[in-house]
């Protein structure tokens, strides 16, 4: 198949940016990745810079290859960018690609951009102190089945950044929420329960990201269909620490 790319170039944080545009033949197999590589063999060939993008597993998992493709956070289908096929294009189609979109997520160089702010929500709260001491035998402490499942569904937050990407007001309240709610679950989070979802909210909001208002793009973007609802849950514990 043979498409026109409309893609982003930015030298830097201050760069002000621009879109350059190529034709590029590709097999319809091929995965959204694999034609960037594609793209970048070509402008090297030519003589030109490659163009800059975030990779690494690219099996759905490390979260690294957020893009935002025709206007949407990882493209049409809700899946990672590395798990976007060309198949779900048509020969002759116009794509434009361009970096997560946020105040909080400045853009280092062209399709990259430096998500370190999702890492310091992370270590202001989103781990457990308490010294539990040696692995308990199974099943020592039980764990109801629904708050098991519900921690195994937060737990899938890869931290790719496509909820803020795509809310309006360029919230990480969902990102927040999943990093809160699935240590919240657990017997071993109790501990810091309150206190972890003050700070993490704190710095949240010191790093610049929107607020919360329940527009629900968020969750519409997620790859890993991480439900809203777990933002009610965090907003709970945010609540009983700021009243203690």
């Amino acid at each position: 198949m043979r498409i026109t790319l409309e893609y982003w170039r930015q030298n830097g944080p201050s760069d002000t940016g621009h879109f350059e545009t190529r034709q590029v033949e590709v097999d319809d197999h091929a995965s959204f990745l694999e034609m960037l590589d594609v793209l970048n063999e070509e402008l090297l060939a030519d003589g030109s810079e490659p163009v800059a993008f975030d990779s690494d597993c690219r099996e759905g998992i490390c979260g690294q290859c957020g893009l935002v493709i025709n206007g949407d956070p990882h493209g049409p289908l809700r899946t990672t960018t590395c798990q976007l096929h060309m198949r779900s294009f048509k020969d002759g189609d116009t794509i434009t690609i361009e970096p997560w979109r946020s105040t909080a997520f400045p853009v280092l160089k062209d399709l990259v951009v430096d998500r370190s702010a999702l890492d310091r929500i992370i270590q202001a709260g989103g781990y457990i102190s308490v010294n539990t001491g040696a692995a308990p035998d199974a099943h020592a402490q039980p764990v109801p089945k629904q708050n098991a499942d519900l921690a195994f569904e937060a737990a899938a937050c890869i931290g790719c950044g496509a909820c803020v990407a795509a809310c309006p007001n360029g919230s990480g309240m969902l990102f927040t929420a999943a990093k809160v709610v699935h240590l919240g679950l657990l017997p071993q989070g109790q501990v810091e329960r309150r206190a972890r979802a003050l700070n993490m909210v704190r710095q949240h909001d010191d790093e610049g990201f929107g607020g919360c208002t329940n527009i629900g793009e968020c969750e519409a973007a997620c790859p890993k269909g991480i439900p809203i609802e777990f933002i009610s849950m965090l907003n709970r514990d945010v609540l009983s620490g700021a009243s203690k």
